[in-house]
C-alpha cells in the first residue's frame, strides 16, 4: 500500500525503477521504501499529484542547491513539500554558511546526481552533501518523492529521510 491510486512494490524488488545511484540506497532501506512506476509526462509534481490522486501535501520536491562563499561552491539538497518553497536565500543560505545560495542549474543537478531532472531524490546523493530535510517532511508518515527517473516515484516514511547519514532537519519553508 501507498498513498494514490498506485500499484507500490518494495524498492529491493524493482530496481529498475531507479535511478543507478539511488537502488542500492533504497535497497539498503528494506521494506520501508516502495516504488510505483508512473507516467514519465506526469512527473512533475502538480501533474502527477492529479493524476494519481496523491495530495500535494503527501509529496515532496527535493531541490538541488549551489552554495557559494569565497571561491567555493558547494551543493545541498533540500527536501520540502510540494504545498511548501524551501527558503534558499535565507534559512538554507545561513545554514551552509554561504554568501550566496541559488537553485543549481538544471544540467549541473542532473550530472553531478546522476538522475533525471524532475526526478531527482535525496537518496543516492554524493556523500558529502548535506541534505537538509524539511521538519514537516520528517514528519509526516508516507511521502511521494523521485526515483531519479522520472518513470516513478517513491513513497517512504518522513522518519527515514530524516535518518538518511547526512540528513539534517531544519525549519526550511517559508
Amino acid at each position: 500500500m501507498g498513498p494514490g491510486n498506485l500499484s507500490w512494490a518494495s524498492a529491493a524488488e524493482r530496481p529498475e525503477w531507479l535511478a543507478g545511484p539511488v537502488a542500492p540506497v533504497a535497497a539498503g532501506l528494506g521494506d520501508r521504501v516502495r516504488v510505483a512506476e508512473i507516467d514519465p509526462e506526469v512527473a512533475d509534481t502538480a501533474a502527477f499529484c492529479e493524476r494519481y490522486d496523491v495530495g500535494m501535501d503527501e509529496s515532496a520536491n527535493c531541490v538541488i542547491v549551489a552554495a557559494k562563499r569565497g571561491g567555493e561552491l558547494r551543493y545541498a539538497a533540500c527536501l520540502v513539500l510540494a504545498t511548501m518553497r524551501a527558503d534558499v536565500n535565507g534559512v538554507v543560505r545561513r545554514h551552509l554558511e554561504a554568501r550566496k545560495a541559488s537553485f543549481a542549474p538544471q544540467a549541473d543537478a542532473v550530472r553531478l546526481t546522476g538522475m533525471e531532472y524532475g526526478g531527482i531524490t535525496p537518496l543516492g546523493l554524493p556523500d558529502d552533501w548535506p541534505v537538509l530535510v524539511d521538519e514537516a517532511v520528517a514528519a509526516h508518515p508516507d511521502v511521494v518523492i523521485g526515483s531519479g527517473l522520472r518513470r516513478s516515484k517513491i513513497a517512504i516514511p518522513g522518519a527515514v529521510l530524516a535518518e538518511l547519514k547526512t540528513a539534517e532537519v531544519l525549519a526550511l519553508a517559508n
